[in-house]
């Protein structure tokens, strides 16, 4: 049979309906398309159902799921185009090119709608950080997101770092892109126009990647490193003249669309884009411009070389293209033309060795998955650990965490103000803002998750990512307006997983319905699990939340700014310990999960963003990971100043402990700093929303100083939080 002569991924039941539906027996070539363009990676096929009850519309968006972007409206008829994506496979095998190419891809799909790059953000997610494996597989990502950002010119301009053993093996790397664009100029990746010509144009074409996303679509095995010719390599130098080769030919009017050749490679392009145009297209292969010789077909339609768009041009207008190619010395070949027949033909040679319907590739059958529900820390909920005797140690002890510590010797390695867009750098506030040059406003995007949450309790884990991320830009002065995400899974075929994913998507759906939010695009990744051990990573869906600054006083950082100044906690804090960082630090896994209310969430938010609007904010930060002491020390760090709070102050409920109290990761508060004249004006906004708040302390001189009643718990001077809080990083890269 042929399946057993070619190296396909697909089920018996798949291999028959393929043939069913061709009306035939498919050709090598063929049947290696249909594998592609039907695996996990492609079709979505276990996801696909469960993401419809996502909230996909809204007065902002301009387009939604199912392009290379979402496009959202920010006035003036500017547009943000952002996506994130995974590519945690590649960079398990090979995690510099993995990374870097990561990079390549994100980039590219934020060109496809005729948009700008003009920042990057990464969240990143390995092993015991004492693992020397898990450090290499760190150092490596990291240098090769930096490599390749820094020489395309694009900031990288906020992100995330998570250690935890589930990611010894599968590490996750999710890369963001955002773009800026004119709402008039947008360009959908679909050929809507038979007899437009279409242009092949960047890299060569190489062997690089095949089958790349059906690697992505299976376990790392233990023969896992063979696979690394999947893994795809990138050349940022042709991709920075790609970008601006891009651009321009899309501003000759000229270009009728453009996609990317991502996953999937020249396969995926011709059939996405025919199949939403309802049209077809025929090629001739021989016509690509090529790395390697003697290149058969099959490599030339699967191969995933990056630095490669597709361009549909109309044919009276394909010179003036052209030169703009040739004036960026970008490589092109014009490969075919869109036909009315709904097929893609390809020809090698002239012989055709491809004839297939396109909406046979793209639309697959939906994979019919079981979920089954698993409970992790239910029997140990309700148990205590012992109260700590040293609470100053225990600070120095968890600001020291990797999961907490300062990411500057990450941050250091990016050039964040590369396109002078960037007001606050990496580290400065709860998210990164980005200036619209020539306009009097701004963005903030922030790229959030909290694995430990989400493994938990994937209900509570995954509304509580989206409340937190819509806090971090609230904090900056943003509203919040769009999110994109990316689901990272273990294997789907098994029911705890199944359940962990459809849990997940019910706990977004849910915060993002209480929020009035749309999720404009996403990705899923499954198959994040080590074969050998059958151990799958966290639950993991990675939130990337866009705000908008209506204008540019509003923007709002995290540090401390003058003795005197009152401290305010917005929001109740509960005994919500179960997941955090204090219990990770002292090995206790019972505990609450934090719940998300979106009622809570809401009107915190909306409390924070009118005082910043009326003036009355001085410093704002989420309070969140590691509780109400590690934000407090963060905001003492940053402003180089101390601080004074009592906890009989923080608004809680009865018989909490303090160490509750000072690390509960309770959700929906914030942490504000205000001058004495506004500080009665700030808690009235809350009352009339009906937010607890109260002042629980004020700015001082140099130390961190925690009372109770009166009566001082701890204190420490700011300047040894600090060495605390920087020393970790340090140490794990080795700089």
């Amino acid at each position: 049979m042929l399946e057993s002569r070619v190296n396909v991924n697909l089920t018996p039941e798949e291999i028959a309906e393929a043939k069913r539906r061709l009306g035939r027996e498919p050709n090598e070539i063929e049947l290696g398309m249909i594998d592609v363009m039907w695996s996990e990676h492609c079709s979505y096929k276990s996801s696909k159902k469960v993401l419809e009850i996502l909230p996909k519309s809204g007065r902002r968006v301009v387009v939604g799921p199912g392009y290379d972007s979402g496009v959202v409206d920010i006035g003036d008829g500017d547009v943000i185009a952002f996506k994130v994506e995974s590519h945690n496979h590649p960079s398990a095998i090979d995690p510099y090119n993995g990374s870097a190419t990561g990079v390549g891809g994100i980039i590219r799909d934020i060109l496809c709608m005729n948009c700008r790059p003009i920042a990057l953000l990464d969240s990143l997610r390995f092993g015991n950080p004492q693992s020397a494996h898990a450090r290499w597989l760190f150092n490596n990502v990291v240098k090769g997101i930096a490599d390749y950002g820094n020489r395309t010119g694009i900031p990288t301009v906020a992100g995330e770092v998570e250690f935890d053993e589930s990611f010894e093996v599968n590490c996750l790397v999710n890369v963001a892109c955002v773009g800026l664009g004119r709402i008039n100029e947008l360009t959908l990746a679909r050929m809507d126009n038979p007899g437009d010509i279409v242009v092949l144009m960047g890299g060569d074409t190489g062997r690089d990647g095949i089958h790349g996303v059906t690697f992505a679509s299976k376990t790392i095995r233990e023969d896992s490193e063979l696979e690394r010719p999947a893994v795809q390599v990138g050349n940022p130098f042709i991709k920075k003249l790609v970008i601006e080769a891009t651009l321009e030919a899309m501003r000759t009017g000229k270009v009728t669309a453009v996609k990317d050749l991502g996953g999937g490679g020249l396969t995926c392009a011709l059939s996405e884009m025919s199949s939403k145009g309802g049209t077809g297209v025929d090629v001739e292969l021989t016509n690509i411009h090529v790395r390697e010789e003697g290149m058969t077909p099959y490599e030339l339609l699967l191969s995933e070389s990056h630095e490669r768009m597709i361009f549909t041009i109309l044919p009276e207008s394909q010179d003036e293209v052209l030169r703009v190619f040739r004036k960026w010395e970008v490589p092109y070949s014009i490969i075919g033309k869109v036909t009315d027949t709904g097929r893609i033909v390809a020809k090698y040679r002239g012989r055709i060795v491809v004839d297939i319907p396109s909406k046979l590739l793209t639309e697959p059958p939906m994979a019919k998955r079981r979920a089954r529900k698993i409970s992790i820390i239910t029997k140990k909920r309700a148990s205590k650990p012992p109260i700590p005797m040293d609470f100053a140690k225990v600070m120095h002890h968890i600001l020291s965490s990797p999961n907490i510590a300062d990411m500057h010797p990450v941050y250091r390695q990016y050039d964040h103000e590369v396109g002078l867009r960037t007001i606050l750098k990496p580290g400065d506030a709860d998210a990164a803002v980005l200036r619209i040059i020539g306009k009097n406003k701004a963005i903030a995007v922030k790229i959030d998750c909290n694995s430990l949450h989400c493994y938990l309790d994937p209900y509570a884990g995954h509304a509580a990512a989206v409340a937190e991320a819509a806090r971090n830009v609230t904090a900056t002065g943003a509203k919040p307006i769009a999110v994109t995400d990316c689901c990272n899974f273990g294997n789907p075929e098994k029911p705890e997983v199944y359940w962990q994913f459809k849990e997940a998507i019910r706990g977004i759906t849910y915060m993002l319905k209480g929020l009035g939010l749309p999720c404009v695009g996403g990705n899923v990744s499954f198959y994040n699990e080590d074969e050998e051990s059958g151990r799958a990573v966290k639950p993991t869906t990675t939130i990337v939340m866009l705000g908008l600054i209506e204008r540019l006083s509003l923007v709002t950082s995290m540090a401390l700014k003058e003795v005197g100044e009152s401290i305010i906690l917005l929001g109740k804090t509960y005994p919500e310990l179960g997941g955090s960082e204090y219990y990770r630090l002292i090995g206790f896994d019972g505990g609450k999960v934090p719940k998300a209310v979106a009622s809570r969430e809401r009107a915190s938010i909306k409390t924070l963003a009118e005082a910043i609007r009326r003036g009355y904010v001085t410093a704002a930060h989420d309070c969140s990971k590691g509780g109400l002491a590690v934000s407090l020390a963060e905001m003492a760090i940053k402003g180089g100043l101390g601080l004074k709070v009592d906890l009989a102050y923080v608004l809680h409920t009865p018989s909490m402990r303090i160490d509750e109290i000072l690390f509960s990761e309770s959700s929906a508060r914030f942490i504000v700093t205000t001058s004495e004249v506004n500080t009665a004006k700030i808690l009235s906004l809350a009352r009339r929303r009906g937010v607890p708040a109260s002042k629980i302390g004020e700015v001082s001189a140099s130390s961190y100083t925690v009372a109770m009643n009166g009566k001082i718990l701890f204190e420490c001077s700011v300047e040894s939080l600090r060495e605390s809080w920087q020393d970790a990083i340090r140490r794990l890269i080795g700089g």
